[in-house]
């Protein structure tokens, strides 16, 4: 029979120590260490007193001192997070992708907003540095330099030593959007372009380009606006959708960016007396929740955003403790999402009536 459980002393100012609880179960301060560290001395350990010693830290309320840890271990299980913006959809999702990982983890992570300021990034990136991250993750952020940690960088696209990009086939993506078109009859096609400070931008007009002249669709300048401004919400689409009506060259379908940009294009083609998808045919990008909840529900395609957000957490952190080897580069496949957005093409392009508000 086994003696009985001593009651833990009192430590010193009420805190829980290492030593409380190794003489509340009879035990050395180093084995009750090595158990709630999970180091590689706990392999000795069986593995019933290993769970004699996590349920002992639990009843007596133990809370590791973070510091003194980390001097003990070198390890702070803390990444930087470098994001453009944060009260976007696309951030949002990936960082929730990311928080998700980490979370199960034991992973702790700082995020730093730049807004694509050069200078904020650089100086963030030295204050991440200074408070002790052992990897980055970056969301549609260019780098162009070789960082001092391991990185992980969600829609990254540039060929970087030390940095895995983790990205989307846009090739793929653009194409399933584009055939989808193509073979409702569409024809006459307008493009709404991503802002030149997104990290996709480039990369998806590209392969637009490239998978419009593969399928012999014409990509007409009258028809191609491109996105300049800075917005979270579906206001980011709307003038230029209504850029578009008021050039006054027909087109029967609208590929947009972006879903925010597609729902605020929408708003634009109501209020001239348009219907979606009966006079104009509108496909998005990225999926995002609001798609779905969309009047009408929006064609689009998906980037599965909060997996990619898991997959660089795990990257960095199985980069970080040594478990996998670097690689370049993650592709994700894109999927196509079929909703009432979009319908064949009418006979002859509808012309916007004149009940704009403007």
């Amino acid at each position: 029979m086994p003696p009985p459980k001593k009651k833990p002393e009192s430590a010193k100012d009420g805190k829980v120590t290492l030593k409380t609880i190794a003489d509340h179960l009879g035990l050395t301060p180093g084995t009750v260490s090595a158990a709630l560290n999970n180091s590689p001395a706990a392999r000795s350990i069986p593995e019933h007193t290993k769970q004699r010693i996590l349920a002992a830290a639990q009843e007596l309320n133990y809370r590791p001192n973070f510091f003194a840890r980390t001097l003990r271990t070198n390890r702070t299980n803390t990444i930087g997070v470098i994001a453009e913006e944060i009260g976007d959809v696309y951030g949002s999702q990936i960082i929730s992708g990311i928080e998700e990982y980490l979370r199960k983890h034991n992973f702790f992570f700082l995020t730093v907003i730049h807004r694509h300021d050069p200078q904020l990034l650089q100086s963030y990136s030295q204050l991440l540095l200074s408070r002790g991250v052992e990897g980055f993750i970056t969301v549609d952020t260019s780098i162009t330099e070789e960082p001092q940690l391991p990185t992980v960088a969600v829609a990254g696209h540039q060929t970087v030593a030390g940095v895995t990009n983790i990205v989307l086939d846009h090739k793929r993506a653009v194409r399933l959007a584009l055939e989808h078109l193509k073979n409702l009859g569409h024809k006459e096609i307008a493009f709404l372009k991503g802002q030149r400070f997104s990290s996709d931008s480039a990369v998806r007009w590209a392969a637009i380009c490239e998978a419009a002249d593969s399928l012999s669709l014409k990509i007409r300048p009258e028809l191609t606006v491109q996105i300049e401004a800075d917005d979270p919400t579906p206001k980011v689409g709307y003038p230029y959708g209504k850029e578009l009506l008021a050039r006054g060259v027909p087109f029967t379908a609208l590929f947009a960016y972006n879903d925010i940009s597609a729902i605020g294009a929408i708003w634009a083609f109501r209020e001239a007396g348009l219907r979606v998808p009966e006079d104009i045919s509108v496909v998005g990008f990225d999926d995002i929740p609001a798609a779905a909840y969309a009047n009408p529900g929006l064609t689009t395609v998906r980037q599965p955003l909060v997996q990619m957000g898991r997959i660089a957490a795990e990257t960095l952190v199985q980069r970080i403790e040594g478990n996998a080897k670097y690689v370049p580069e993650i592709a994700i496949a894109p999927e196509f999402v079929l909703r009432q957005s979009t319908a064949p093409a009418c006979l002859r392009p509808a012309k916007p009536s004149l009940r704009s508000s403007d």
